[in-house]
């Protein structure tokens, strides 16, 4: 079996650039009540179809003070469309309501136990992890979905 984070293990720290231009710290969070780290790139299937159910669950939190931070580790040698240069035009174009954070080494993702995209982890305010798994029951196609996880 794959190593995941377990339910109340801390959030890894980390280091990563982010379309924005800026380097982001766990740190860089801690006004969140809730965050949701989650795992995304730009090809798959799966990210593509549930990326506006994760946009409205990531507006629907605001308020409440959750705040979602995107992370890409997947190679742009297996899969270009995943380079930094396609997830700035990714977020130019659809303007998503996280920070989108590159993981060239792909360290951040070992370290989270990151299984597959769209893959969630959702730490309450003292960074421990309350809930890990799916967003919602169907991907890639939302219009089938009938279970909202996160």
């Amino acid at each position: 079996m794959a190593f995941t984070l377990e339910i109340g293990a801390k959030a890894p720290d980390f280091a990563l650039p982010a379309t924005d231009g800026k380097t982001y710290k766990l740190s860089d969070f801690k006004d969140a009540k809730t965050l949701v780290i989650f795992f995304t790139c730009n090809h798959c299937p799966y990210v593509k179809g549930s990326d506006e159910v994760t946009r409205q669950t990531a507006e629907k939190y605001m308020k409440q003070g959750v705040r979602f931070v995107g992370i890409n580790s997947n190679s742009e040698n297996t899969h270009p469309e995943d380079s930094f240069e396609q997830m700035v035009e990714r977020m130019k174009v659809n303007k998503f309501p996280w920070v989108y954070l590159r993981d060239k080494t792909q360290k951040v993702a070992l370290a989270y136990g990151a299984l597959k995209t769209p893959h969630f982890f959702v730490f309450d305010n003292n960074r421990k992890l309350v809930y890990t798994g799916r967003g919602v029951d169907n991907p890639k196609d939302t219009a089938k979905m009938t279970v909202n996880d996160l």
